[in-house]
């Protein structure tokens, strides 16, 4: 049964749970941008934005009312959503392990490792603009990683978040790095994509997200006034590297290296966008993921993969066409649409 929130916990959920977790949070700040990161919940960023306007992370409760979660094998999914990193393909998430039986028997694409989710991870170097973080070693996927968020010093409204995966285990391991990103539902998306069949779908019917693809630019499309409940997943192969997000008076881009459809996991897409919302847009949850290449790591080996975020002011149109042509007007990301 629910029970009522403390005046505490009330406050916190009133004001977007800023600063009132009582896990520790890093504060990075450029002339133009602001980011928190905690080095608890396996090093997850909370907050990015333009300074003085709303954060463009979509944040859960249990910040604040669970802020030092277990860790173990048999731990589960708690939302703490933010910026994660997860390790690919799904389907291996458990099924390449030794600590927990039952998930490896069952083949569990549920949940995501623990250890790279919930572990709290050491400072290794700490500015004013720049933080690098160490996790633990997961006896899960078995790796270790390294994040690290800097300031770009020649553009102070992108940040460049870097994560580097060791493989801690005495044998190869094939993974790929996945960098998750959560934002309400009620942003605007958008992907280069140039055809339909780099297109994939998976969701009952009822609730399918709908999209289109106009001028070589993919989008989700609102939802009926009728529908009660939109949830699925899209697989993307972008046409560049590249994705941007439409919020608060901000435009969110998101770049990083262009694959081919062979580099990535033929599980996965290179850009995949999770969506969940009811009637309450703002209330619902858009993940904004990217897949790094599908790699075989020695021992010791490391790979890595980088996303660089770029925060701009936009108080323009809440249209397609104002908000594409922004973006290649404003940021040079223009889509040749043949």
């Amino acid at each position: 049964m629910r029970t009522l929130a403390t005046p505490l916990l009330a406050l916190c959920l009133a004001t977007g749970f800023a600063h009132a977790a009582e896990v520790e949070r890093i504060r990075l700040q450029s002339t133009e941008m602001v980011v928190e990161i905690t080095p608890a919940l396996g090093g997850r960023l909370l907050h990015a934005g333009r300074i003085g306007r709303p954060n463009l992370i979509k944040i859960g409760e249990p910040v604040v009312s669970q802020p030092a979660p277990a860790v173990s094998p048999e731990a589960d999914d708690i939302g703490y959503l933010g910026h994660d990193v997860w390790l690919g393909p799904q389907s291996g998430w458990w099924s390449d392990q030794d600590v927990n039986s039952s998930r490896r028997a069952a083949k569990a694409v549920w949940p995501p490792d623990p250890y790279l989710a919930f572990a709290t991870t050491h400072v290794v170097a700490r500015s004013p603009e720049r933080l690098v973080l160490e996790g633990v070693d997961s006896p899960v996927t078995g790796v270790r990683l390294l994040k690290s968020f800097a300031f770009d010093p020649a553009d102070p409204s992108t940040l460049v978040v870097t994560a580097i995966a060791r493989n801690i285990r005495e044998r190869p391991l094939s993974r790929d790095l996945w960098f998750n990103t959560r934002t309400s539902a009620a942003t605007r998306v958008y992907v280069p994509v140039a055809d339909a069949r780099d297109v994939r779908v998976e969701a009952a019917e009822e609730t399918a997200p709908a999209w289109r693809i106009e001028g070589g630019v993919f989008s989700l499309l609102p939802a009926p006034p009728d529908a009660a409940l939109r949830r699925g997943k899209v697989f993307l192969q972008p046409s560049a590297g590249w994705m941007a997000g439409f919020a608060d008076g901000q435009a969110f881009v998101i770049r990083f290296e262009h694959q081919p459809r062979s580099a990535i996991h033929p599980e996965q897409g290179q850009v995949e966008l999770y969506l969940d919302h009811a009637l309450d847009l703002q209330a619902g949850l858009l993940e904004m993921e990217v897949h790094a290449p599908f790699r075989t790591l020695e021992p010791g080996e490391a790979m890595q993969a980088q996303e660089r975020w770029t925060v701009r002011p936009y108080d323009g149109p809440e249209t397609q066409e104002a908000q594409v042509a922004f973006l290649c007007e404003q940021l040079d990301l223009c889509v040749d649409a043949h």
